[in-house]
């Protein structure tokens, strides 16, 4: 399946407490269970205004469907092409 990294506008998401973190993840995990695989949070990072998350899916309609069941934002959805890093130079 491809992998995908998703911008999410969210005003305030870097001052979240932990709390609040922890709600946002546990929602999103249940509803990745309803969608039996279709979709794969990997990881999020999360940026003042701005949360970018990595996930594994079927389609960008799979994101757009976890996004709208969480009520989460996904401005931008972008397909990761490749991932280079240090040892890419090797």
């Amino acid at each position: 399946m491809p992998k995908y990294v998703i911008e999410r506008e969210i005003p305030g998401a870097g001052g979240w407490p932990a709390e609040k973190m922890r709600a946002v993840a546990r929602k999103s995990n249940e509803i990745i269970a309803g969608m039996k695989g279709r979709v794969q949070w990997q990881h999020s990072y999360v940026v003042g205004d701005k949360i970018y998350c990595v996930y594994i899916a079927e389609s960008e309609a799979a994101i757009r469907e976890h996004a709208k069941q969480g009520g989460f934002p996904a401005n931008r959805i972008e397909e990761i092409r490749t991932v280079i890093d240090p040892t890419t130079a090797e």
